[in-house]
């Protein structure tokens, strides 16, 4: 059987490694070893961190929805629980922009609730 020799393929493949870790920092963006590992985490930080912005977001909906409710002289928790009662099946995210974007709806949606 010849002999193959792998300098081309191996060179490809660090330079595509090298391509992906493009402005990291240390050794990580020069040595192959080092390099492919900053990959794996960082894929799974991203991984991770896309579910994470879900949750991120609905907190920030809770915190506008309860701003917007305390003028209106009623707790975030007894808002929400009056809605479920009345069969209101509007989401936070929908509260929130209502709340920011039209206070005068969301004033009606609490008058309808207390």
């Amino acid at each position: 059987m010849p002999r193959v020799k792998g300098g081309t393929t191996s060179l490809k493949r660090r330079r595509n490694i090298l391509k992906q870790v493009k402005g990291y920092r240390f050794g990580r963006s020069k040595k192959k070893r080092q390099a492919r590992e900053a990959i794996a985490h960082a894929g799974a930080y991203a991984f991770a961190h896309r579910r994470d912005k879900k949750n991120d977001f609905r907190r920030e909906w809770q915190v506008a929805v309860n701003a917007a409710v305390r003028s209106e002289g009623i707790s975030y928790s007894k808002f929400i629980g009056a809605l479920k009662k009345q069969h209101i099946a509007l989401d936070r995210k929908i509260l929130a922009s209502l709340a920011r974007e039209n206070p005068d709806t969301f004033k009606k949606i609490v008058e309808k609730v207390k």
